[in-house]
């Protein structure tokens, strides 16, 4: 510098020192966005039963309006227009907030009601029965016990080798196939669902 004047040299050297600086700054954002992204499909596609729970509003911002409005608003689905009332895939169907199994593919049947029916749930103390007299009926509403997600109903069927049948909503659930069970933290679960 000569004379207080920065002659065309010392500017190449000042842009490319703040280009580089600049490239690092990007790069180390981008570097930490990358993980945020990897940790939060990794908290949402696969399954730890120690995960907590997270907050409402964490849920808000992961669930589409449709599974918001089945778990925490008590909203339903259209039957027989809704993702898995005919699902026939050999599987698990897992809570849509925490990814805890509680159906298999096995106990699945057409219900004739529209909407995914089962015998029965993987495990009876992962649900939790509450009564429901919401549009002038009596009825048993289902509810994840961990999540406290709103699955849908439990009725009395004695056709039902159980005796009961749980009609749930299609948007309280994530599918999970059998082939992708182990990768996703479920092969615990595969005895359910693999053919003996």
């Amino acid at each position: 510098m000569r004379g207080g004047r920065i002659t065309s040299e010392e500017k190449s050297a000042i842009s490319a020192y703040v280009g580089a600086g600049v490239a690092v700054l990007l790069a180390v954002v981008g570097i930490y966005f990358f993980f945020l992204t990897q940790k939060e499909k990794k908290e949402t596609t696969t399954f730890d039963p120690n995960r907590p729970v997270p907050s409402d509003a964490v849920i808000k911002g992961r669930l589409k309006a449709e599974e918001w409005s089945v778990v925490r608003g008590n909203g339903s689905q259209t039957p027989f227009q809704n993702e898995f009332w005919n699902n026939e895939k050999v599987g698990i169907y897992v809570d849509v907030i925490t990814g805890e199994p509680l159906f298999a593919s096995v106990d699945k049947f057409d219900g004739k009601v529209g909407l995914p029916t089962f015998t029965k749930p993987i495990s009876y103390d992962l649900l939790v029965e509450v009564p429901d007299n919401t549009n002038e009926m009596q009825r048993l509403q289902v509810r994840d016990k961990r999540s406290n997600a709103r699955l849908g109903h439990v009725f009395a069927d004695p056709d039902s080798p159980t005796k009961r049948r749980y009609v749930v909503y299609s948007a309280a659930f994530h599918f999970v196939p059998v082939e992708q069970m182990k990768d996703r933290g479920y092969e615990a679960y595969l005895p359910l669902v693999e053919k003996k």
